[in-house]
């Protein structure tokens, strides 16, 4: 099934990679595609990428000791 590029600036580009890497437009549009592709099937979501990072840097266990005001004014010198 033929692809018609109706875009002027498209099929401009389209060109443009096609002579930057010496193949057919064809051949550089099937390659910018399945590059993309490949992109979007590589790209862990963000989700994923959250809970890695809180399993290998996890919180402080809780002291149970309470962070009031005199507590931060004692650590700045403000008693």
């Amino acid at each position: 099934m033929p692809l018609y590029i109706k875009d002027d600036l498209t099929a401009a580009l389209v060109g443009e990679l096609a002579k930057r890497r010496g193949v057919s437009k064809q051949d550089a549009v099937k390659a910018a595609v399945q590059a993309e592709l490949d992109r979007l099937s590589a790209a862990v979501p963000l989700r994923e990428r959250l809970e890695a990072f809180w399993a290998a840097n996890p919180l402080p266990a809780k002291t149970g000791l309470r962070a009031d005001k005199a507590f931060f004014d004692a650590l700045s010198g403000e008693e």
